[in-house]
């Protein structure tokens, strides 16, 4: 027992898995407006914008597509999804620096539009870092939670959307010393499943008339719809309508890793990559703890607005959307996504308040996002004046 004690105590002290200091740092920062040192990726509502997003989601609403069909319901010209606000602030989704060795997850976030996203609108996005919470987890025995409030402005009118969105911080050494997928098996599809998997894309329906509030009863299913099974064309696709984060070639990468030298991770040539590259590269997601390659979190909250924009029609209005993302979905993983009505409040202005339960699933049965929307379905057509 003497011998065991002194070889114990004979041990090099282990590294916190968080520094200390820079820790302190990042939570002094709580309450202020950040920026990032590069451009938005967009900063206006186009076409090409517009139809690219859509593309990335498998998104075939006319809205998105069709200027003559917004105006038949009464919109000023072509209309982009919600979610594509997405895309006009790289810290939209809760992302924070200042954790070198620490790795950022998105998990989460909470939307109210106030206005439609109409074609030739320039936005303009406010984010301030709003708090930073520590948290136990099973992936990486302790994670911080950062949560920022987003706000959307059309340049030189008003507000058009608010969010608050939140990322989880862990550290890369306790994720790959942790055992939570120890077990995993990546899914693989026989062609007779990928032909099923095809069925049900093209089973899937855009409702091209008014749904309107007394044809909703609370209990009522949303038709479902399928989306993947995820590959890395798929984040590919996502990367080229969201822009992503740390995405830069040549002497812009270059330059960007002199200003934050941390934010490089070597490959297996010694080159280094963003940790951006966990969307890609099988490697760089087992540095992260994760045995596959997985997706971005706000696709699946993307996923989950076409769930709601197909099933409610063109003259409908979507009005929350809170979206939890609760686990990883890897390379190979798919995920149906559906929705329960579960509450109906109250005609306001000829629109009736209607909630729905919004749930994401893997193939595995486990649900790897959830959360609640707010529809507003009028109550007659037109909408009484």
């Amino acid at each position: 027992m003497s011998e065991a004690v002194e070889e114990t105590s004979q041990q090099p002290e282990v590294a916190p898995l968080v520094d200390p200091a820079a820790l302190a740092a990042l939570r002094a920062k709580i309450g202020q407006r950040v920026k990032v040192s590069t451009e938005p990726y967009l900063t206006e509502i186009t076409t090409d914008a517009v139809r690219h997003w859509a593309a990335a989601l498998g998104d075939r609403n006319p809205l998105w597509r069709d200027a003559e069909y917004c105006r038949q319901w009464g919109f000023p010209d072509l209309l982009a999804p919600p979610t594509m606000l997405f895309a006009f602030d790289r810290l939209s989704i809760g992302y924070r620096g200042g954790l070198p060795g620490v790795h950022s997850f998105f998990a989460g976030s909470n939307w109210t539009w106030h206005e439609p996203l109409v074609r030739g609108t320039s936005i303009d996005v406010e984010v301030v870092f709003k708090d930073l919470v520590e948290r136990k987890s099973t992936f990486a025995e302790v994670t911080y939670q950062q949560i920022s409030d987003v706000c959307y402005r059309a340049r030189g009118a008003g507000v058009v959307a608010e969010a608050e969105a939140w990322g989880m911080r862990v550290s890369r050494r306790a994720a790959r010393e942790g055992k939570r997928y120890a077990a995993f098996e990546t899914a693989t599809y026989t062609p007779e499943e990928i032909a099923g998997i095809a069925a049900e894309y093209a089973a899937e329906q855009v409702r091209d008339s008014p749904l309107l509030a007394g044809d909703v009863a609370v209990g009522a299913s949303l038709p479902g719809i399928v989306r993947g099974p995820y590959t890395v064309t798929t984040a590919v696709a996502f990367e080229q309508a969201w822009g992503g984060l740390f995405v830069k070639a040549h002497g812009e990468w270059f330059d960007y890793l002199r200003r934050h030298p941390a934010a490089g991770l070597a490959n297996h040539l010694g080159i280094p990559e963003p940790p951006e590259a966990v969307h890609w590269d099988r490697d760089f997601a087992r540095m992260a703890g994760l045995p596959e390659a997985y997706d971005y979190g706000p696709e699946r909250v993307g996923w989950v607005g076409v769930l709601l924009t197909n099933w409610m029609g063109p003259a409908a209005r979507l009005r929350r959307l809170a979206v939890q993302v609760r686990r990883f979905n890897m390379v190979g993983d798919l995920t149906r996504c559906g929705g329960t009505v579960v509450a109906k409040g109250d005609p306001v202005g000829g629109y009736c308040p209607v909630t729905v339960e919004v749930l994401a699933t893997n193939q595995r049965g486990e649900r790897t996002a959830m959360g609640r929307a707010e529809v507003l379905l009028p109550v007659a057509w037109p909408v009484p004046s």
